[in-house]
């Protein structure tokens, strides 16, 4: 877990979980796979045996650890900041179990003063497991869409009682027209960094940001991406677009 986080739109990251698979192409470069391997490599327990390595690159094994201690970490923090839950996993992979979940969701409520955010590339799970979680008001969920194949999973994600619903459109690997963003209050878009980084087309963005503006929908840019991320930068038409949704009561 981190204090500070260099993902552009939270401020921290919190891992309860750790370990993953590939499921779809979104996950073929997912940087979260070198990391684990590189925190194996300096000793962090946590890490090992998550990662093996494949045509001389790190892949998520399958392997799922389960940190019961750092269920305890948010509530250190006494000033509150936005999170970002399980960047180097998923919490509702299927070797996640709902009781662990329940902790989860336990200390998201136990700390109303941070704001979370839970994403998933598995919504089918997320839908099957939703009416079973109490849902508190400080949790944003969302789903990673990576290109049209996967736009069914915003329609799982619509029926979870959420306060803040989300799509996480990166890496964005091909054209996203006619969303249905009934029910979502904020969109994430952004190419794909690292190595092999795989190219995103500018009109790709303009037509997710126009489709935002209609619905009246948060935008936000997070990069262009590429192999050196810093150099390609984040402006889109002369701006940043750094929207985020409106929380009732805030």
């Amino acid at each position: 877990m981190a204090n500070n986080s260099s993902i552009e739109w939270t401020e921290a990251t919190w891992n309860p979980v750790v370990g993953c698979n590939v499921i779809s192409p979104g996950c073929t470069n997912c940087y979260a796979m070198r990391m684990a391997r590189r925190l194996e490599s300096m000793g962090q327990p946590k890490y090992t045996g998550t990662t093996r390595i494949t045509s001389g690159r790190a892949k998520w094994n399958g392997k799922i650890k389960l940190d019961r201690p750092s269920l305890e970490v948010p509530s250190t923090w006494k000033t509150g900041r936005m999170i970002f839950v399980n960047s180097m996993s998923d919490l509702f992979h299927d070797k996640v179990p709902l009781t662990f979940i329940k902790q989860v969701f336990k200390t998201i409520s136990d700390t109303p003063q941070h704001t979370y955010q839970i994403l998933t590339k598995r919504a089918e799970r997320l839908e099957e497991l939703a009416p079973k979680l109490d849902w508190p008001s400080n949790l944003w969920m969302g789903v990673s869409v990576e290109n049209a194949d996967y736009k069914y999973r915003i329609d799982h994600l619509r029926t979870v009682d959420s306060m803040i619903r989300f799509l996480s459109l990166e890496p964005l690997l091909g054209p996203l027209d006619n969303l249905n963003l009934d029910g979502i209050d904020w969109v994430i878009a952004g190419g794909e960094s690292g190595p092999g980084a795989r190219p995103m087309e500018a009109d790709w963005v303009r037509s997710i940001r126009d489709q935002c503006k209609s619905a009246h929908v948060a935008f936000h840019f997070k990069q262009w991406g590429g192999v050196n991320k810093k150099k390609t930068g984040r402006i889109l038409d002369r701006r940043t677009w750094d929207e985020f949704p409106v929380v009732a009561g805030k």
